[in-house]
């Protein structure tokens, strides 16, 4: 940096607004990427309009204030102050510390002071300047900032390039700067929540002010009012008013820490300003500068980056630097002092982007123990903190155990802590402010795990990109989205397995009992790989236009899904072991009639001896051996001799059913139910299935059936917790509305309008029958076809699942078809899209591959033919669920409500609510879910939601 002249007394100071030049910037721009993936739009357009500033200013003194954070002092007076005002979008985010890095490498001081706001800093400034007799230029045009102008204070509004006087400010508000405030407290500001006085506005404030002279002595006569209505509104409201006052009134005491005098225009450092713009990718402002300092003789003429070997990618560059794609050579460190720590958190702050990684002793992230962090702030170079290392004493060996509980090594001796870790609170209190830091994008792989493992070391993680979200947002149903698989697809390089480090069978440990030195490479790596497949994948979500998706979809869903998890769901563990002892009994029961249907014993749950019952023994037709030479007895198999009327298959069906539900309900749930809450965990995988749907898993809450006695069973075995109720709104026929509007079926959209009974509208418009006093039969049979029809149901599907012939089946497809022609051309219209493409979309433009689509295979074929059909409408009413999860809880919290969302089971949503807030609630879930498309796609038929509510899940639902 330049050596600061001598300090001198200001003569004119320039105090920018930072806030508003970052939303201006960022509004002017459309979306831009640096190579690695990172938003820089606002930053450019910031550091193009300060650019501008400096070099058209006159100004001596020069600052640029931000606010430090949402929260002020201003909360402990109205904690509803700016309640309302959204997030900034998640794209800007990370670009606020560029923005600061961006005022510093012009040398121009960058102030911001926590619990305050940067008014309050500029109205301090500007009260110091103009009392030593400066002129004073605030750089805004804010309206709150207007009250300062006079006695030496002017406002330059940079949209308009235009001066700021008290004219001005009378003209906005109806009054000169003095009175401002006044009539700000009455007038209110929704943006900022500033509640004011009801139905009265700024020309109404204006006059009254202008009649009786300020706020107190309006307040004082407002009995004097000859409106009755305004009247009672100024009497009622007084307190209101005089809180607003306080709320809108700009301090101009606070208790700054840099001197007015350290403003002092300086000129920027050539190298750090250059290394800026270079870094970012701005090579027009880089040819500028250069231009600038060449004229200046700073530099010459061929040290400019025109001229240079190797100049960094243009903005947005779509092809990544070969740095991102070359594992070649790599710089691990092992973190074991806090001076590398701090050193590593101070890279990572000023990187603004920093991939992290957690290792764990177990893949559970609410039992497991943290054992240790990685970083990366550039593709090659990572660290991985240590800090739960263990060592058993006799062998330093540990055991790794597989269940649910928290995989902890097993040895001999005591474990005790490895030596050259540092204290967890040492390493959990330096890495806080930096992974909290609402300035600096932290970037996960399935970060949704990182985040519970961190949170519940007391460290909120925020904001986050996820590598395997992008990659999912990019291509779901293409390929698997584990870092492995990513790392091998799009680096070319196969990643240090598990094994490698951990060893294999009775050697295995788990990972808190890996020595340091594997486990840094290990861990370092994995922070490593991250860093570079974010700067490969981020930018293809531009170009590829999959950003709106991923930004208002993927991203903001995983936090939400992560609370979820934590969350859990109480179980009555007592029901749980009654249903296992019931179970059992009936299963029993099963074996013994099957046995009797068989003619002799047999183990039901051998598909070897059941088929050799089944076609060697009772002679059924169809019987097919495999490669093992044993017969195919698959769910499919029986249930196809089960349509023919056996007794037999349709028993071992129901075996095989109830053998299902206790062991993985009734009996495993107790076992997965944590100790420490009393509740069941069940993790929401993210990017699993191909049409954007989460699925659950450890354990599979969205598998129980329920159309049978027994599954709605396992579901009363769920509760809420005492003072609660459990409450289920799920979306009506969703996949049927969708069918309606993207094949422009009008009948259907028409009955679904009126709110018929679309069962009964088909059946009597296929079959016609009328609709009053139609036998239930039919209507089932409608029901059939219209569900089986979206999901590309086949005449022998349907024949199976209603016990008919096929040819009746057929026949009713095709007259389902011909009356409905517009779903045919839907059917065939999206089939050939995805035979020329290998994808099929939804209406918010996610992407389903369906790989063999084209295949030889017509088996396989007529399969992904099949899904294609479905994949738009299960797709988008999946997006249409995400999008409703995502704003569920801040409606919930904005309502003052206690709710917490607990799963999400395909079209259903389950709360557990305060029994005084049910009613409320469900209303709120239900206006929500209903309005989840807006205002993106306003859908020809209406969504509608239902809500349940009970003491159990089977209840509720």
């Amino acid at each position: 940096m330049t050596a600061a002249p001598a300090v001198s007394p200001p003569r004119h100071v320039y105090l920018v607004d930072g806030s508003g030049y970052i939303f201006r910037a960022y509004h002017a721009l459309p979306p831009l990427t640096r190579a690695d993936g990172t938003p820089v739009n606002a930053v450019l357009g910031f550091t193009n309009m300060l650019m501008k500033l400096i070099a058209e200013t006159d100004a001596d003194h020069i600052a640029v204030i931000f606010d430090a954070g949402r929260e002020s002092f201003r909360n402990q007076i109205y904690p509803a102050y700016k309640a309302h005002r959204p997030d900034a979008p998640a794209e800007l985010v990370p670009q606020f510390a560029l923005i600061r890095e961006a005022t510093r490498a012009f040398n121009v001081s960058c102030i911001e002071l926590a619990g305050y706001e940067a008014d309050d800093l500029i109205a301090t400034y500007a009260r110091q300047a103009a009392a030593g007799g400066a002129r004073v230029t605030v750089v805004s045009s804010d309206k709150d900032l207007m009250q300062l102008v006079g006695d030496g204070i002017i406002m330059l509004d940079p949209i308009k390039n235009r001066p700021i006087g008290p004219d001005q400010v009378r003209e906005k508000f109806g009054v000169g700067p003095e009175k401002v405030i006044d009539v700000q407290a009455l007038a209110g500001d929704a943006t900022d929540n500033v509640p004011g006085v009801p139905g009265i506005g700024v020309k109404t404030a204006a006059d009254l002010i202008t009649n009786y002279g300020d706020l107190d002595t309006l307040l004082a006569r407002a009995g004097e009012i000859k409106q009755p209505k305004r009247r009672e509104t100024l009497l009622q409201n007084a307190e209101q008013a005089r809180i607003s006052r306080e709320l809108v009134r700009l301090r101009d005491d606070v208790p700054v820490e840099e001197a007015l005098e350290t403003f002092i225009r300086r000129e920027p450092d050539s190298e750090t300003l250059l290394a800026f713009l270079r870094e970012n990718q701005f090579r027009a402002l880089v040819t500028r500068v250069e231009n600038r300092l060449a004229a200046a003789g700073r530099i010459a003429d061929g040290e400019t980056a025109a001229t240079k070997q190797g100049a960094e990618p243009a903005l947005a560059e779509p092809t990544p630097p070969a740095a991102v794609l070359s594992v070649v050579s790599t710089s691990y460190e092992l973190v074991q002092d806090l001076a590398a720590l701090d050193d590593w958190v101070a890279r990572a702050t000023a990187a603004g982007v920093v991939a992290v990684d957690t290792e764990t002793n177990g893949l559970d992230a609410l039992r497991c123990e943290l054992v240790g962090v990685s970083l990366s702030v550039e593709p090659g170079r990572a660290c991985y903190i240590p800090i739960g290392h263990k060592t058993n004493g006799g062998n330093g060996q540990g055991t790794l155990d597989f269940g649910r509980d928290d995989a902890k090594g097993k040895g001999e001796g005591v474990p005790s802590l490895v030596a050259g870790q540092l204290p967890r609170d040492e390493v959990l209190g330096r890495l806080k402010p930096l992974l909290e830091n609402p300035g600096i994008l932290k970037v996960g792989q399935n970060i949704k795990f990182d985040m519970i493992v961190l949170g519940r070391a007391g460290l909120a993680v925020a904001p986050i990109d996820d590598t395997m979200q992008i990659s999912y947002a990019l291509e779901a149903g293409a390929h698997g989205h584990g870092m492995d698989e990513l790392a091998t697809i799009y680096l070319d390089h196969q990643t240090i397995k598990f094994t490698e480090v951990a060893g294999t069978g009775r050697a295995k440990v788990t990972f808190d009992y890996v020595p340091l030195d594997k486990a840094r490479d290990y861990a370092a790596e994995d922070a490593d790989i991250t860093l570079r497949l974010h700067r490969l994948l981020k930018p293809r979500l531009v170009q590829e236009r999959m950003l709106t998706l991923y930004e208002t979809i993927e991203r903001p869903l995983i936090p939400v899904v992560a609370e979820m998890e934590q969350a859990g769901i109480k179980v009555d563990q007592q029901v749980l072991r009654r249903l296992s002892a019931e179970f059992a009994e009936r299963l029993t029961e099963l074996e013994t009639e099957i046995h009797k249907l068989a003619g002799r014993p047999f183990n039901v749950g051998s598909p070897k001896q059941l088929g050799e019952v089944l076609f060697d023994e009772m002679g059924l037709s169809g019987g097919k051996k495999g490669k093992t030479g044993a017969y195919a007895t698959g769910a499919d198999r029986l249930e196809e001799l089960a349509a023919q009327g056996h007794d037999l298959p349709a028993r071992v069906l129901d075996w095989r059913q109830l053998s299902k539900l206790k062991s993985t309900y009734a009996d495993a749930l107790v076992a997965q139910t944590n100790p420490e809450t009393g509740r069941v965990h069940t993790s929401l995988s993210l990017a699993v299935a191909s049409t954007g749907r989460l699925s659950s898993t450890d354990p599979n809450l969205q598998n129980i059936p329920i159309r049978t006695e027994e599954g709605r069973k396992i579901r009363r075995a769920f509760i809420a917790e005492a003072g609660d109720k459990l409450l289920s709104v799920d979306y009506s026929q969703i996949e049927l509305r969708l069918a309606a509007h993207m094949a422009e079926i009008p009948a259907l959209k028409e009955a679904f309008r009126n709110g018929a009974d679309i069962h009964a509208i088909t059946a009597s418009q296929i079959f016609g029958v009328p609709v009053d006093g139609m036998d239930p039969m039919i209507r089932r049979r409608a029901k059939a076809i219209n569900f089986g029809i979206i999901y590309g149901i086949s005449p022998f599907g349907l024949a199976q699942q209603l016990g008919i012939p096929q040819g009746e089946a057929k026949a009713y497809i095709e007259a389902y078809f011909a009356r409905y022609p517009g779903i045919r051309d839907y059917m065939e219209r999206t089939k050939k899209l995805a035979r020329e493409t290998g994808y099929v979309t939804t209406l918010f433009g996610r992407r389903c591959y369906l790989p063999g689509i084209n295949d030889k295979n017509p088996a396989r074929r007529s399969f992904m033919e099949r899904a294609a059909i479905n994949a738009p409408l299960q797709g988008t009413a999946a997006d249409i669920i995400k999008r409703a999860m995502i704003r569920v809880p801040p409606a919930l919290a904005s309502a003052g409500l206690k709710a917490r969302m607990l799963l999400q089971v395909h079209d259903e949503l389950l709360f557990e609510v305060p029994d005084a807030e049910v009613e409320r609630t469900a209303a709120l879930v239900r206006r929500v879910m209903e309005q989840a498309t807006l205002p993106v796609l306003e859908l020809s038929v209406p969504l509608v939601a239902e809500a349940g509510i009970g003491d159990n899940w089977a209840e509720a639902h």
